[in-house]
């Protein structure tokens, strides 16, 4: 179904069977995952279409067409009114996304509505990223990966949480309401960047949209992700390594690549501090590395947002197309981002970090050799 939409030829309707249960995550992983991963607009339209079906299936008292019609209504962007109490700006779900995407649309808020009460809606440990500032407050909620129905239950949830009177609801295209097409409040309070059709065919990269359409909405200029997180002690600036992928293993250059990134790294003179992740394979890939390379290296085994205390502090991050990338952007911090495993050049373009350190390698072919020569000519540039 996916090579029939990409062709341009997509079914009339979504096969039933990927609406039973054991299908959930192909039709997220490869087919939701597939289209949006594009970043063209006219695939925004397949999806709006084929899924408002699912959404009807799984909630009869939902209509697709109407559900279509709404979506056509909200994608557009309209200027912000009134005075709002109460600011609700939804996760991305994704760490990167939330930095990337989120927290731009976040310090946009702030600046256009100051007395408003500023909430983020999502999972604690993104709302870690955030939690240092206090004007930012998190209303929890946590997003389920399996089935149609545990996947749809945040949105109703997320219905009774967006109620309250006076409220502005800031959807950066998220999960929660599956890509904007699932409604979780009244239209007049809702604002929905559509993150994979805005732009068209520009080469800008996420955060410069995010930026753009935050000016049409809020009439605010020139907002910068960021993120607020307490320091992490350390004796002097390490090097900040990330060998995750975020359950692609295409983002990843095959051995002897993570080895030898090390040994080069470690030739620098400066100590070397390595995220473990959530633990498990990928842990385990960094402690053969480290192993192999016979470097002297600390392992990073807590939150994600103490790493990301660790990046903030850091002489220089490097690491594959993830969430520390977007947290060094953020932060200033120059960084080298290996960047593979895309599936179209839009792709490439839009998850790009930018800023003035930021040495981007674009791999588009996955040779280990070749692309551990390009990470030691950008070390010896960011050196």
């Amino acid at each position: 179904m996916l090579a029939q939409c990409l062709a341009g030829n997509p079914p009339e309707n979504l096969p039933r069977a990927l609406f039973l249960e054991p299908c959930g995550q192909a039709l997220f992983g490869i087919w939701v995952e597939g289209l949006a991963d594009r970043f063209e607009p006219s695939l925004c339209e397949v999806y709006v279409r084929l899924f408002a079906q699912a959404l009807a299936h799984a909630d009869p008292a939902m209509d697709a067409r109407g559900l279509v019609a709404r979506y056509e209504r909200v994608r557009q962007p309209r200027p912000a009114s009134g005075n709002p109490r109460h600011i609700f700006v939804l996760s991305r779900v994704t760490l990167g996304a939330d930095v990337a995407v989120t927290s731009v649309l976040l310090a946009a808020a702030r600046t256009r509505f100051p007395d408003a009460h500023l909430m983020f809606v999502g999972p604690r440990k993104n709302y870690e990223m955030f939690a240092a500032d206090p004007d930012i407050h998190h209303v929890p909620i946590e997003y389920r990966r399996g089935s149609l129905g545990e996947r749809f239950a945040a949105g109703a949830e997320l219905r009774g949480l967006l109620g309250a009177p006076d409220s502005l609801v800031i959807d950066p295209d998220t999960r929660f309401t599956q890509l904007g097409l699932l409604p979780v409040c009244g239209e007049e309070s809702y604002h929905f960047f559509e993150s994979r059709a805005y732009g068209g065919a520009s080469d800008c990269s996420l955060p410069e949209l995010a930026a753009a359409w935050a000016h049409e909405t809020f009439g605010v200029k020139d907002a910068k992700p960021f993120v607020a997180l307490p320091p992490v002690p350390w004796q002097e600036s390490p090097i900040a390594i990330s060998f995750g992928v975020g359950e692609n293993p295409a983002k990843r250059i095959a051995d002897p690549f993570e080895q030898e990134l090390l040994t080069l790294l470690a030739k620098t003179g400066a100590c070397l501090a390595i995220d473990t992740g959530a633990g498990g394979a990928e842990a385990e890939r960094v402690r053969n590395a480290v192993e192999r390379s016979g470097v002297t290296a600390t392992l990073w085994e807590g939150s994600f947002a103490g790493f990301a205390s660790l990046i903030a502090g850091s002489r220089l991050y490097v690491g594959y197309d993830s969430a520390g990338q977007h947290v060094a952007a953020a932060c200033g911090v120059p960084l080298i981002s290996i960047f593979a495993g895309f599936p179209s050049p839009r792709m490439f373009a839009r998850w790009r970090p930018t800023g003035a350190g930021a040495a981007v390698i674009r791999v588009d072919r996955p040779d280990p050799a070749e692309t551990i020569e390009r990470v030691k000519q950008a070390v010896a540039t960011n050196g």
